[in-house]
């Protein structure tokens, strides 16, 4: 039986991943902003065959909420078996490209505020010297491409980041995965026009996820056919790059 810390619960990705460890008996921590979906999501857990679920209602942008949430998470828990950060937001760019303000708060949502509680959390996996920390990401990151570079920073910073944080707690028997979803039918994408062969369903990126985790992956390319796209796409040459708008 796992004990489970979701942040960021109510997301498709997320959701499809808790179902899968549901299913095995596992022990949740759901937190998110929205305490309806919340509930939702804890009740069709249970159904699921979940040990118990606990929800806790949090904004991820609130940083002073980050150390009571694990603390409680830990009082009721004790340990954290497996912690998957799934919280972000899909900004636009053109907007945050006219407004600072718009700007500084996509990169909090999608940056700055997972570093803040990977920071927190890795105290706690210090002092248990065990599990998973698994941090949902994105291809995004991998290159500054002109349609969505304040999104693919915020990404770049989170896997930078997540690197070096794998290295430091691998020595105390703690593993960091990053994981980069591409096009994934979500809510955030709805109405978006993405290339149909590409898209995957959040539940084909979830059993990716449960089996990344199982398996210890540092880095995974969700599905494994974006390592291959990335690859290309990081490996054309600036005065070409800078002449496409991908």
């Amino acid at each position: 039986m796992k004990r489970i810390l979701i942040v960021g619960a109510t997301s498709a990705i997320a959701t499809a991943c808790a179902r899968l460890w549901a299913a095995k008996g596992g022990q949740f921590f759901l937190v998110a902003r929205d305490a309806e979906k919340l509930e939702q999501t804890a009740s069709d857990l249970m159904a699921r065959g979940a040990k118990s679920v606990t929800t806790y209602e949090m904004d991820a942008t609130d940083f002073s909420a980050h150390s009571p949430m694990i603390a409680s998470c830990i009082g009721l828990m004790h340990q954290i078996d497996i912690a998957l950060i799934a919280h972000g937001t899909l900004p636009d760019q053109k907007e945050c490209e006219k407004n600072v303000d718009v700007a500084l708060r996509e990169f909090t949502s999608n940056g700055l505020s997972v570093i803040a509680l990977l920071i927190r959390l890795s105290q706690q996996f210090k002092i248990q010297r065990c599990g998973t920390i698994a941090v949902i990401s994105s291809v995004a990151g991998d290159r500054g491409r002109p349609t969505n570079y304040l999104y693919g920073a915020s990404k770049s910073a989170v896997s930078t980041f997540c690197e070096g944080l794998r290295a430091s707690l691998y020595k105390v028997g703690v593993h960091v995965m990053d994981i980069k979803p591409g096009f994934v039918a979500t809510p955030m994408t709805q109405g978006l026009a993405l290339p149909k062969l590409l898209v995957s369903a959040p539940e084909t990126i979830a059993k990716l996820i449960v089996e990344g985790v199982k398996r210890k992956m540092n880095i995974l390319y969700a599905p494994g056919f974006w390592a291959v796209i990335m690859f290309i796409i990081r490996n054309i040459p600036q005065t070409i790059f800078k002449r496409l708008n991908l």
